[in-house]
């Protein structure tokens, strides 16, 4: 019986080796593809055939999550109907090593005779897809990690590894921000981590459901304003004559005003808010707020904008999504009112 670690080093060697050389394909002609993709009007249509195929599923992805519009078309689907979903603009890439396989010699083809440009990922420009491409990323000859040298490992790992030099490279020239990352994220751990205050922020000045006083009101004249919220937060946000923010009154501050204070109807709010209360602005990221959350155990921060006037507020609740966030992991905080 074969060593299976030895084994298992050797095609771990053979495929790094692989990848490692992928660096000589990085040319003129790679550069080219690459511009034609950044001109295209239309979606990049990735196709391949066997395992290749799989190779070219998985760049497509990347591509479209990185800011180029693409799909996967299968070779073999597009000779029996699927062609209709390849359009004009639209730039295909070709994947096969051998570049002689039946499918995708016959899918360049008809490209070509709708005018598409064809960009191929396989082994020589001389083989039958080389010749015809209009643009060549030629991998040159690899040698396969498998111990029989016939399954398709280390030239898929390079495909896959010049599909996503691509596809990363085309990324960057587009300037693709963090910002645009989590648009295309929005579901994931990474787009919750870009996720921004403004995004997030359920209570909204502009929604009208957003509790905001001037700190010269009694507490009487604050409960009156705010009950016509049909759904508020745990704290109301005080301005000054500014209309910056001075202060926030919690529901936990007037439970214990009612426990202290016979006459807490008729206080003015601005003498028992909690004034210069912590805040965050509406760019930052929604983790920095759940991190301020944390650290000084309150459960909703004001959100401003550039002029330190309120446009929102953050709740805890509308962080419960960032749980899984890379923050200091310590108990929920009770509520404990203001807290600021």
């Amino acid at each position: 019986m074969a060593d299976l670690k030895a084994t298992a080093l050797e095609v771990l060697a053979a495929e790094a080796a692989a990848v490692t050389a992928m660096a000589r394909a990085v040319d003129a002609s790679f550069e080219a593809a690459a511009h034609a993709i950044l001109k295209s009007t239309g979606h990049l249509v990735c196709s391949g055939v066997g395992k290749a195929g799989h190779i070219a599923r998985k760049v497509s992805a990347t591509f479209a999550s990185t800011g180029t519009p693409s799909h996967f078309l299968s070779a073999v689907d597009a000779l029996h109907g699927d062609l209709g979903s390849v359009r004009n603009g639209d730039v295909a890439l070709l994947f096969s090593y051998s570049g002689e396989s039946e499918e995708i010699t016959r899918l360049l083809s008809l490209l070509k005779k709708l005018g598409n440009t064809t960009i191929a990922v396989t082994a020589s420009r001389t083989n039958s897809l080389g010749r015809f491409a209009d643009h060549v990323i030629a991998t040159g000859k690899i040698e396969e990690a498998c111990p029989l040298r016939l399954a398709p490992s280390a030239s898929t790992t390079a495909m896959l590894a010049l599909g996503d030099a691509l596809a990363l490279g085309v990324m960057a020239a587009r300037d693709f921000s963090h910002d645009d990352f989590a648009r295309y994220h929005p579901a994931g751990q990474l787009g919750r981590k870009l996720l921004r205050v403004h995004e997030a922020m359920s209570f909204r000045l502009d929604a009208g459901n957003l509790p905001v006083a001037p700190d010269t009101q009694t507490v009487a004249e604050i409960l009156q304003s705010v009950s016509t919220i049909s759904r508020r937060p745990g704290a109301t946000i005080l301005t000054g004559p500014d209309g910056r923010v001075s202060g926030v009154f919690t529901d936990g501050d007037l439970r214990r005003l009612l426990t202290t204070r016979p006459d807490v109807l008729s206080i003015r709010i601005g003498t028992v808010m909690t004034k210069n209360p912590k805040r965050i602005a509406a760019t930052k990221l929604a983790s920095e707020a759940m991190h301020l959350m944390q650290q000084y155990r309150i459960d909703e921060l004001p959100v401003v904008d550039e002029n330190d006037k309120p446009i929102g507020l953050i709740d805890v609740q509308d962080l419960v999504l960032l749980r899984m966030l890379d923050v200091p992991e310590e108990a929920t905080p009770a509520r404990t009112g203001n807290g600021q």
